[in-house]
C-alpha cells in the first residue's frame, strides 16, 4: 500500500482512516486537519499537519483523499495542484463536487479524480460507497480507490457520474431515513400507551435487528417481509396501511426525488 494523503479528518474522514489502520493498509499517511483533537485518536500512527501548506515538500502520495467540507474545495484544491504532476489519484467524498469542477480547481484536465459517495455506517465498518472514476484514472488507481473504500464497508462502481445524485439520495441520506423510522415507530408506540423509554428501546432494537437479519440472510427484503406477515394477522393489517400507493411508496419516491434534485443543485 503506497503513501496516502488525507485532507480532512472529520466524522467520515476519521472513520475511513480508522478502517485503513485496522486493516494495516497505509504504511505512511499524512493527515491535514486544523483541529488537533480530531486526530488525537491516531497519534503516533499518522503524521498530522494543520494545513496544506505544512505538507512536507518531499511527500509524494499515491492517493489524495479529499474528505474536507465541500464549501472548502475552492480554497483547498488549488493548493494541492502541485501534486498533479506526480499523477496521484484524488479520491473525493465531498458531496456536490463534480469531477470536472474538481479538475478545474486542481489546475486542469490532467488531474485523475475518483468521485465517491459513502454513508455514515462507515463509522462501524458497515458503510456502502459508490464510486465513479473520472478520465485518466488507471485500472491500478481504481483498484487502490476500491481498496480504500472497502475498508469501511461494501463498495460499488458506476460508469455514469450523473447517477451520483441518486446514489446520494438513496444511500448517502438513507441512514437518516432509517433513524427517522425508529423515531416515528417509537412515537406511534407511545400513542398506543407504551412508556416512552420502552417504545424507543423496542424501536431501536427492532430496526437494528432487522438490519442484521437482512444482512445475514440470502433472501431478499420482499421475501423477509412476507415471512413476517401472517395471513389476516396484525402485520398484514399494518402493511395494508403502509403499502398503500399513497403512503410509503409515494412518500419515498417523493423523498428520493427531492434529495436527488438537491444534489444536482449543489453540483451546479
Amino acid at each position: 500500500m503506497p503513501p496516502l494523503l488525507l485532507i480532512g479528518c472529520g466524522k467520515m474522514g476519521g472513520a475511513m482512516l480508522a478502517g485503513w489502520l485496522e486493516q494495516g493498509l497505509p504504511p505512511e499517511t499524512v493527515v491535514v486537519e486544523p483541529h488537533a483533537e480530531a486526530v488525537a485518536a491516531f497519534a503516533g500512527r499518522v503524521r498530522h499537519v494543520a494545513s496544506i501548506a505544512e505538507i512536507p515538500a518531499d511527500f509524494v502520495p499515491a492517493a489524495v483523499i479529499l474528505a474536507t467540507k465541500p464549501q472548502e474545495a475552492p480554497n483547498a484544491l488549488p493548493q494541492l495542484a502541485r501534486l498533479v504532476a506526480h499523477a496521484p489519484v484524488f479520491v473525493s467524498i465531498m458531496a456536490g463536487q463534480t469531477v470536472a469542477g474538481m479538475c478545474r480547481l486542481l489546475g486542469g484536465d490532467a488531474a485523475r479524480v475518483v468521485r465517491a459517495m459513502p454513508n455514515t455506517p462507515a463509522a462501524v465498518r458497515q458503510g456502502f460507497t459508490v464510486g465513479f472514476a473520472g478520465p485518466g484514472v488507471t485500472a491500478e488507481q481504481r483498484a487502490l480507490a476500491d481498496t480504500l473504500l472497502r475498508a469501511v464497508g461494501d463498495a460499488a462502481w458506476i460508469e455514469d457520474e450523473a447517477l451520483i445524485d441518486a446514489v446520494t439520495a438513496v444511500s448517502g441520506g438513507g441512514p437518516a431515513y432509517v433513524f427517522l423510522l425508529v423515531e416515528v415507530m417509537a412515537a406511534a408506540g407511545v400513542a398506543q400507551g407504551l412508556p416512552e423509554e420502552l417504545a424507543m428501546r423496542m424501536a431501536r432494537a427492532t430496526v437494528a435487528g432487522s438490519g442484521a437479519l437482512l444482512a445475514a440472510s440470502p433472501q431478499d427484503a420482499a421475501t423477509l417481509r412476507k415471512n413476517v406477515t401472517s395471513p389476516k394477522g396484525t402485520t398484514e393489517r399494518a402493511l395494508a396501511v403502509l403499502m398503500d400507493e399513497a403512503a410509503w411508496p409515494d412518500i419515498m419516491k417523493k423523498a428520493i426525488a427531492a434529495a436527488t434534485a438537491r444534489s444536482r443543485e449543489l453540483a451546479g
